[in-house]
């Protein structure tokens, strides 16, 4: 029988996770990552589940790698003026690197979690399709690697969000009405501005228009992320948004709305999940950002390096941001947004 370590968070996906893989047969133990964020509720609610679902559980402290690898490169991407996704390296180094390590070497055949995501073997590759919920996460995944995918199983996949919370209400989970968690782990109860001033000083510097007259000062370019509109702190007659922060000279530029579409960008640190790389230029849907909508683009390899011209002006395209490319419903892979260029 193949056995199988939930990463349990304390939220109903994790907790389904692991009530399907037990349904269907497997050898299922749960393990909650210990970190900055996890809150006492978190293991109370994952111990609880995994034991109405009758499977032992344990937890891992990994609070020391999580502060350097993580919670430094957060902070250090924000005072570079650029906005970090901290979840896609979480995935790669933690819940697919660190604790699948540590399952192996307890003697775990796979690893499973609540993605919103699937993975399926095709041609003797591994690759990772779109789920079925609307707010599906394979986006958080590109850049997990053969070997990873080879381990790892997501159960929620083919549900739907509305799905989920009716099979912990069934199960009867404790988990079943607890509301979603917040986007980023380590900062439960409040947001990255805030988070971020309680550590660093405050360093003003110049708010520019688009002509490069200055018309106002900022508190620190960390504060700030491009489409941003409130918190400028400049009154005009019409909402100014920032479209431009040049870290190196702690400059602040605002424009207008329109001002924030683009079409272009390059993205380093490349990574293919399926695709073993491309050498000319490819069509592909993209997603700039979590939220952004599926867009027709196309994709042009550089040196150590991907342009992504898109179809369409796609809002606020960002530095620091993960740009990720599919092929209908299958995830290629992705990057990070370097620049953005016309």
């Amino acid at each position: 029988m193949e056995k199988i370590l939930v990463a349990l968070s304390g939220g109903v996906d994790s907790s389904v996770a692991a009530a399907r893989l037990v349904e269907h047969g497997y050898s299922v133990e749960g393990a909650t990552m210990v970190f900055e964020g996890v809150e006492d509720d978190d293991l109370d609610y994952a111990r609880n589940a995994a034991a109405v679902l009758g499977i032992k559980y344990q937890s891992f402290d990994l609070s020391r790698p999580y502060q350097e690898m993580i919670i430094k490169d957060f902070v250090a991407e924000y005072q570079a003026g650029r906005t970090p996704n901290p979840c896609v390296r979480c995935n790669q180094f933690f819940k697919f690197g660190f604790f699948l390590q540590r399952a192996l070497s307890l003697g775990f055949d796979r690893i499973a979690t609540g993605h919103y995501a699937r993975v399926n073997e095709k041609y003797g590759l591994f690759r990772i399709e779109r789920g079925r919920d609307r707010n599906e996460q394979s986006y958080f995944l590109y850049r997990l690697d053969q070997y990873q995918l080879s381990k790892t199983i997501l159960p929620l996949g083919d549900l739907t969000k509305e799905e989920v919370r009716k099979i912990a209400r069934d199960r009867k989970l404790p988990t079943a009405h607890r509301k979603k968690s917040q986007d980023v782990c380590f900062l439960p109860g409040t947001d990255y501005n805030t988070y971020l001033r309680k550590i660093l000083p405050e360093n003003p510097g110049k708010i520019v228009d688009k002509d490069g007259q200055v018309i106002g000062r900022h508190k620190g370019v960390v504060f700030y992320t491009i489409g941003q509109r409130r918190g400028i702190g400049i009154s005009w007659r019409q909402p100014y948004y920032v479209i431009r922060i040049d870290a190196r000279e702690n400059i602040v530029q605002v424009g207008d709305k329109g001002d924030v579409y683009q079409t272009g960008l390059v993205a380093r640190d490349i990574t293919f999940t399926y695709l073993k790389g491309f050498n000319r230029s490819r069509k592909v849907l993209a997603k700039p950002r979590y939220f952004a909508p599926l867009s027709p683009a196309r994709i042009m390899p550089m040196a150590g390096a991907v342009r992504v011209e898109f179809d369409k002006p796609q809002w606020a395209l960002t530095p620091g941001q993960s740009v990720v490319f599919y092929q209908d419903n299958v995830l290629l892979g992705g990057g990070i947004i370097d620049e953005i260029v016309s």
